[in-house]
């Protein structure tokens, strides 16, 4: 097949370029052409939030399937889908579990309550359009997303405290439970779902098979750095104690935040290749060593603001 991906040349983009390649797919990058493609693929420079540029672009190409793997708002996403209508086999959306409303009963499901005043609303409006739209679409719902090429700092933030034998610093009990998903796995989930029937339609939570808490998550971080994580100095403390504004202290929503992957394992014939500790083991060996960054000059300043007064 001929496949579309919006972005690519970033974090979830390279590993699905890289899965449908294997696959024996041809695949077409668009983006503003900052980062060249890889050997093989082709690539369409434009502004994804222009929709005149969307136009002029790809109105004239053809494809089986268009990934939109950076789409935020419904504006982003909307020309789209009015291009590719009646066109293509399948168009897949990347949207987050983080649509979801808070709930007193995790894990989360695909046919929970969302939140409409999350940060992620405009995912949410977009999934809510495409079910309308006429086209054959899926829509992703990813957890924390972790692994080589991440440009947020989830693990790497564990991962340069670990390394210089710095103080951990939990907020709470370390006892609130999270969910990381290695975006290797989520790349194959997402290519799961092409010739599939049972995928068209559908919303699929996407994660690790299981839980762990922030204590266990700064414990697993340290077994893939290769460190023991009985010496780990694991500070808690109470956030409702710091000003901090609008700084973020740790990279974690301070809630549980887990997401049941029951439906994809069903319907995809998919199952995660990593568990945390060798997905993290991944990323600290060909991504954090890789780079450099464990030589990086880090700062701390918010930690030993904590760590003071705690």
């Amino acid at each position: 097949m001929r496949i579309l991906i919006i972005g690519g040349t970033r974090f979830i983009g390279v590993y699905l370029t890289q899965v449908l390649q294997k696959a024996g797919h041809e695949v077409v990058l668009f983006n503003r052409g900052n980062h060249p493609a890889p050997a093989g693929v082709g690539q369409i420079v434009g502004d994804r939030q222009d929709p005149e540029q969307l136009k002029t672009k790809l109105a004239g190409e053809s494809f089986d399937v268009v990934f939109d793997n950076n789409g935020r708002e419904l504006a982003h996403t909307k020309p789209l889908a009015e291009i590719f209508a009646g066109q293509i086999k399948h168009f897949v959306y990347v949207s987050s579990a983080g649509v979801y409303l808070p709930t007193d009963q995790p894990p989360h499901k695909e046919a929970d309550p969302v939140d409409p005043n999350s940060r992620h609303r405009g995912k949410h409006e977009t999934e809510a359009y495409l079910a309308t739209s006429g086209l054959p679409w899926t829509a992703i719902r990813p957890t924390y997303i972790y692994g080589p090429k991440n440009y947020n700092d989830l693990e790497a933030w564990f991962f340069d405290r670990i390394v210089r034998d710095r103080p951990i610093p939990i907020p709470g009990d370390g006892k609130l439970i999270t969910q990381f998903g290695h975006v290797y796995d989520l790349a194959t989930a997402m290519a799961a779902v092409l010739g599939n029937p049972k995928a068209v339609g559908q919303i699929y939570n996407i994660s690790g098979d299981r839980f762990v808490t922030f204590t266990g998550l700064a414990k697993a971080c340290a077994i893939a750095a290769g460190k023991n994580p009985d010496d780990l100095d694991l500070v808690y403390y109470n956030p409702k104690n710091f000003d901090l504004g609008k700084r973020k202290a740790f990279p974690i929503r301070g809630q549980h935040f887990m997401a049941d992957i029951n439906k994809a394992l069903n319907d995809l014939n998919w199952r995660p290749k990593y568990d945390l500790v060798n997905g993290l083991r991944d990323s600290f060996q060909n991504d954090y060593l890789a780079t450099g960054r464990d030589q990086a000059t880090v700062d701390f300043s918010l930690d030993d603001q904590i760590l003071e007064s705690n």
